[in-house]
């Protein structure tokens, strides 16, 4: 696995190379993302189990959103120039040995251990800062939004599928041993260790060497990058896709119970989730190829706002359920093709996983807040309405604070105008 003298092409892959391209990224985000989204079916047990409240164990789920996007700038970093696949590696073995003990934490400080440094970090380091980048340098440029909406696909269909599966094991084998299988089952993801390595240094000597000029560092691109207003505003919105994304993941089971139906409607409605993220992942890859994407992203938003909105006003039986759950499905993680395409039109694909990976991180302060205060508020006031209110806020704000970012319009839709 030496992938740091086996530098990335500064060419894409060729055409019979792409799809195995991307079905490693879209595999391995599918295995990381689809165990971490359905921790939260896990939620009730630990708090019976080990009864430490609802509230210490939202900390421990909450530190680990938080801990999943302060790892992905460093491993950008570290993948855009030791090598993605190593990178890869130790954070697919990270995630697998820390959801393989969290069953046996019996404190808070012994779940944020598991949950939110090892498991969370892990799947940083193999989350998608590093998958998207490593897609973006592999592929060329003008497939490169469909692509990434294939990655983020990947991760949907993890949701989709592990969701069930946990379910199944959890009636099965007990929720301790459910855990742990899906611990054993993110080792799956290590053959992609081989089909993505590599890393940028050779692609940004190239295009310095072609303008005349020296590469970035990793502390001069992210000086160049936090000066610019468009990444700061860019950034700013997708801290409420954070907020929003780590609320549903953590606590949608503890809707449905709030509302009074039954249990396993929780876990469906995380698959469905998954289900249609698959759906608005793809559509929204191929969408970033023709409208602005700051435009897509106000949309997204937006939608996901007055979604909420009128989930609040509707009678709550399984049917406007599982509705609910198809509509934030198509909005859950369809943000990160056209958040990753704006890293890469501002700055290039070189040093894009550290970029992007400071974006995520951005995501996952929102993360932390979604998951801590959704427990907390539920645990004070027996409700989830604040959040809820706090959520459609957010995403009005989110919405608006997008459509000041500065992007020409695709060549596509000039072309058309023309």
């Amino acid at each position: 696995m030496n992938d740091k003298t086996t530098a990335a092409p500064a060419t894409p892959v060729a055409r019979y190379a792409l799809w195995l391209v991307l079905l490693a990224a879209a595999g391995t985000f599918a295995l990381t993302m689809g165990v971490r989204q359905t921790m939260g079916l896990f939620l009730s047990s630990l708090n019976t189990s080990t009864g430490l409240g609802i509230g210490s164990i939202s900390l421990a789920f909450a530190f680990g959103q938080l801990w999943w996007g302060l790892t992905q700038p460093f491993a950008g970093a570290v993948a855009d120039r030791i090598g993605t696949g190593r990178v890869i590696f130790i954070g697919v073995l990270l995630v697998a040995l820390g959801t393989i003990i969290t069953p046996l934490m019996t404190s808070t400080a012994g779940l944020i251990f598991a949950i939110g440094v090892l498991a969370a970090g892990g799947a940083g380091m193999a989350g998608p800062s590093v998958l998207m980048a490593a897609v973006t340098r592999m592929v060329p440029p003008a497939k490169r939004g469909l692509a990434t909406g294939v990655v983020n696909a990947g991760g949907s269909f993890g949701q989709f599928a592990m969701a069930p599966i946990a379910i199944a094991l959890m009636a099965g084998v007990g929720w301790a041993s459910a855990m742990q299988w899906l611990g054993v089952l993110i080792l799956l993801a290590l053959p992609a260790v081989f089909v993505l390595k590599g890393n940028s240094n050779l692609l940004a000597a190239q295009s310095a060497a072609a303008s005349g000029t020296k590469p970035l560092t990793a502390r001069q691109a992210i000086g160049q990058a936090l000066a610019t207003p468009s990444y700061r505003y860019l950034s700013l919105g997708f801290l409420v896709c954070g907020f929003h994304v780590a609320f549903l993941a953590t606590h949608l089971p503890g809707v449905v119970a709030a509302c009074g139906l039954p249990p396993e409607i929780g876990g469906w409605a995380l698959g469905a989730i998954g289900l249609f993220n698959i759906v608005g992942s793809l559509a929204m890859g191929w969408a970033v190829g023709r409208w602005r994407m700051k435009s897509l992203l106000a949309l997204l938003y937006a939608t996901r706002g007055i979604a909420v909105l009128i989930f609040l006003l509707a009678p709550k039986t399984p049917a406007v359920m599982m509705v609910f759950a198809a509509v934030m499905g198509i909005t859950f993680l369809s943000t990160v093709p056209p958040t990753a395409g704006l890293v890469a039109k501002m700055f290039g694909p070189a040093n894009m996983a550290m970029l992007f990976g400071v974006v995520m991180l951005a995501h996952q302060v929102g993360g932390f807040l979604g998951a801590f205060l959704g427990g907390y508020v539920f645990q004070v006031t027996g409700s989830y309405d604040i959040v809820w209110y706090i959520d459609i806020a957010l995403a009005a704000g989110a919405a608006l604070i997008n459509l000041p970012i500065r992007e020409p319009r695709p060549a596509l839709m000039a072309k058309a105008a023309a």
